[in-house]
């Protein structure tokens, strides 16, 4: 099939090659119903742009750097998906690489990524990252960044959420309502952004309910190598609690499914001894035993707007003066392990 050009893709639309050619760079010049009809048209033809080519007229690589704390995460799965979708689309490559949730790897990733010359960073901060010295410094340097899901409130920049403060509420409430009474909640390092935000959700829905909220009811993982037997200790030291928890918000896929395992281990029965809500996106919630009820981000679609606000950045980087933080809905999805105990 013979390649089509922005040349082609003019002539049968009618218009200019350097409309189109705005267009298929997403530029603010072009009103958004010619974006649409040349987006549409260049999609049908199959048309995509040399990188080669783009790379040698704007001096730019044409390839975004995104860094996560690791792909086999469902919901980091499902960000990437969204980032390649607009990212091909509009003649961009991505590289991934993973922090396996070390601030040292994650350091290092950053460093390659930049020596090969990356227009742009997408970032999801490990759960070791305190130090925010290798960004601030390559952004004062002028390599447009943007941040998404855990996220630094030092560095003023494009970020894109969720509102994990209502996700946590939402959640906690349902419990209380399905009623349990000591609810527990297994989460994330404390100075990360989502750990926090979760953390401030659930204490709301507690005192909101009557609840005094309880810290030895609040458990802190630390993610990387040793996620598993940290995880069981601290779901094992709930159980040894002279009250122990009715009900357990997690809040990550990994720290979810664990917390399971060692509930299932030790032969607590889900929902009628311990309730279950996680935080996750796992694919596989409606077939584990039981169904786990869940909240769900909407993954892809933070993938997409913010590889959509970095392109804005690199090709449009003196048009930006206010940076904006975008937060997106989260969706409690309730199935049977959260029963309530009158449905038991």
């Amino acid at each position: 099939m013979e390649t089509i050009t922005i040349k082609d893709i003019a002539k049968a639309l009618g218009l200019s090659t350097s409309t189109v050619s705005r267009a298929l760079r997403n530029s603010y010049e072009i009103n958004p119903e010619t974006k649409k009809l040349v987006m549409e048209y260049a999609e049908r033809m199959n048309y995509r742009p040399n990188p080669i080519a783009l790379s040698l007229r704007d001096s730019k690589s044409k390839s975004i750097g995104v860094i996560i704390p690791e792909i086999a995460n469902h919901f980091f799965s499902q960000l990437i998906n969204g980032i390649e979708s607009i990212a091909y689309n509009l003649g961009y490559h991505v590289v991934i690489f993973q922090s396996h949730e070390s601030y040292e790897r994650e350091v290092a990733n950053t460093n390659y990524l930049v020596s090969r010359k990356v227009d742009g960073l997408l970032i999801s901060l490990s759960s070791l990252t305190t130090n925010l010295f290798h960004f601030q410094d390559l952004m004062e340097r002028g390599l447009p960044i943007v941040f998404l899901d855990r996220v630094p409130n030092e560095i003023e920049t494009h970020k894109v959420v969720v509102n994990n403060f209502s996700g946590s509420y939402q959640a906690t409430e349902h419990l209380i309502k399905s009623g349990r009474k000591r609810i527990a909640h297994l989460t994330s390092p404390i100075y990360l952004s989502i750990t926090a935000e979760r953390l401030a959700g659930y204490k709301q829905a507690l005192e909101d309910n009557g609840i005094a909220f309880d810290e030895s009811y609040v458990k802190y993982c630390y993610h990387g190598g040793k996620v598993v037997s940290e995880n069981e200790t601290a779901v094992q030291e709930m159980l040894e609690l002279p009250e122990p928890p009715d009900a357990i918000f997690t809040a990550s896929d990994r720290l979810t499914t664990g917390c399971m395992a060692v509930l299932q281990k030790n032969k607590i029965k889900i929902p009628e001894q311990i309730a279950i809500v996680g935080f996750t996106n796992i694919s596989v919630a409606e077939l584990l035993n039981p169904p786990l009820t869940a909240v769900v981000q909407p993954a892809m679609e933070m993938g997409q707007q913010a590889v959509d606000l970095l392109i804005r950045l690199i090709e449009h980087p003196q048009k930006t003066n206010v940076f904006e933080t975008r937060s997106l809905k989260t969706s409690l999805i309730i199935r049977e392990s959260s029963i309530g105990k009158q449905e038991i």
